[in-house]
């Protein structure tokens, strides 16, 4: 093994999060008491990973694009180099042609997962179709995707119900530290009763 590959490989392990410590004189260690989880892709699992960042791009909200980026890039990171190769090629020959020059317009989708998933209050400026923009508190229950944009359903506190947000209309947004009651029902409940 070449020391070039051995640097190559270091910069893979830290590019994927893992914690390596410099020793002046020894050399290259893990932090103490930090291990390496397995991870092992199969060259179709890798291969559809990338399929699926492709399609990722096709969205609209720069938060979301960053995260699952940043993500692959994790992942690419762990892939022996062979199957990093055939996975950087297969990204490389794959394109959605609606991908191209598409402007992003929206950058809370990871900040509303996070919500979403923790039951934390949100507090949006929100602008409606009339160029109206008014302050409200909601309560995050699902995210949609639509040909054109990203839909928020949310328990709206002024309104009293349920509603639906654009999100390229959420003019600024903060999640609160305090926590609402889960409500009990699936997406498909709340289909079924609503609509």
């Amino acid at each position: 093994m070449s020391i070039r590959t051995i640097y190559r490989d270091i910069r893979a392990l830290e590019q994927a999060g893992v914690p390596i410590v410099t020793e002046e004189g020894k050399g290259y260690s893990l932090m103490e008491g930090y291990k390496v989880p397995p991870v092992m892709f199969s060259e179709s699992q890798a291969n559809a990973l990338i399929l699926a960042e492709q399609l990722v791009l096709k969205n609209k909200d720069t938060s979301f694009i960053k995260d699952y980026t940043e993500a692959i890039e994790k992942i690419k990171a762990v892939l022996r180099q062979s199957e990093k190769d055939k996975a950087n090629l297969l990204a490389d020959r794959t394109r959605f042609e609606q991908n191209i020059n598409r402007e992003r317009n929206s950058n809370n989708i990871s900040q509303l997962q996070y919500a979403l998933t923790n039951f934390l209050l949100v507090r949006i400026d929100y602008t409606n179709e009339q160029n109206k923009t008014s302050q409200r508190i909601i309560e995050p229950f699902s995210l949609i995707s639509t040909t054109e944009n990203w839909l928020l359903i949310a328990w709206c506190h002024v309104r009293k119900e349920f509603r639906y947000f654009r999100l390229d209309r959420i003019a600024k947004m903060e999640t609160m530290a305090e926590k609402f009651k889960p409500h009990k029902m699936t997406l498909q409940e709340y289909f079924d009763k609503y609509y």
